[in-house]
């Protein structure tokens, strides 16, 4: 069973900056993919970027220029850098490590952008 939680949201004026942090547990965590979703009111569940487990990412192409994977094996987390925040960014942020066919999901962090 792999943990997941998620740190790091809040509130934040529209065009500020917020770096959410993911870590997961377990000794294998440089085999995981990981990746961070989003989910707004009224809205389904979306990704927003992922990094696999050899450093590759990939991000929706709309955020691109704004939000930034990352990962630190040595600390078993994953780190979203958001830049330029709107207002449409508000939501449930999500964090999820695939290993072995399974995903584990972390609770969620809140992050809304309002002046």
């Amino acid at each position: 069973q792999v943990q997941v939680v998620e740190s790091g949201g809040g509130l934040v004026q529209p065009g500020g900056s917020l770096r959410l942090s993911c870590a997961a547990s377990g000794s294998l965590f440089s085999s995981y993919d990981m990746g961070w979703y989003r989910q707004a009111p009224g809205k389904q569940r979306e990704l927003v970027a992922r990094i696999d487990s050899g450093g590759n990412t990939n991000s929706v192409d709309t955020l691109k220029g704004r939000f930034t994977i990352s990962r630190d094996n040595a600390k078993n987390r994953v780190y979203l850098q958001m830049n330029n925040l709107k207002p449409e960014d508000t939501a449930i942020y999500y964090c999820v490590a695939e290993f072995l066919r399974r995903d584990y999901w972390g609770q969620g962090t809140q992050v809304t952008v309002s002046s």
